[in-house]
């Protein structure tokens, strides 16, 4: 299984979103997942890469070019695709996963997250997305896209778009028990 990590280059948040992401990527490395993510060496992208590398995981990092020139990417990763920039990036991160995750993070983290959801919505990527809510970082997003259901600018259904875990070890057993997103899911797409 090919698994789509969304993660934060940020050394300085809290320990505990480290000590999740060095989890996940143990864990993933462990079950004989592919770990598809950013190609980023600090933060929680190192410490997702450096526990599935340590695992004896297979880590795929997809960096752009620029981020290469200031030595932004993982030096142990050599799986490393430098694509030309953040569009190409993301389009490639999620190119063939079979599950997205997405650790707490920054503005780079969201947009990566919401294309995705976006992309589900239209009915072009039907594989499970979960959100790891590691201390309840995205808690609010989830009252948000209530919110956003319930002042109508999506349909009800579309609050099944993603999984919310508190726990890593929920992530894998979430991810396998997600059904595909429905094939006519254009027919709903619009709001009802």
């Amino acid at each position: 299984m090919r698994v789509c990590v969304y993660c934060a280059s940020s050394a300085h948040c809290d320990r505990a979103y480290h000590d999740a992401a060095t989890a996940l990527g143990r864990s993933l490395a462990e079950a004989g997942c592919t770990v598809v993510y950013g190609g980023g060496a600090v933060g929680l992208m190192g410490a997702l890469a450096n526990a599935a590398l340590a695992a004896g995981g297979e880590v795929v990092g997809v960096i752009p070019r620029f981020m290469t020139e200031i030595e932004w990417q993982h030096p142990d990763v050599v799986n490393l695709e430098i694509v030309e920039d953040m569009r190409e990036r993301k389009h490639r991160l999620l190119t063939g996963s079979d599950a997205v995750v997405a650790l707490p993070g920054g503005s780079g983290t969201l947009e990566e997250l919401f294309e995705a959801l976006t992309l589900k919505r239209l009915g072009l990527y039907f594989n499970p997305i979960v959100l790891l809510d590691t201390n309840g970082f995205y808690q609010p997003l989830q009252r948000f896209m209530e919110q956003i259901v319930e002042q109508r600018f999506m349909n009800r259904e579309h609050l099944a778009m993603w999984s919310l875990v508190e726990r890593v070890e929920d992530v894998l057993p979430t991810i396998r028990g997600t059904p595909r997103w429905r094939e006519d899911a254009r027919a709903y797409a619009a709001v009802r």
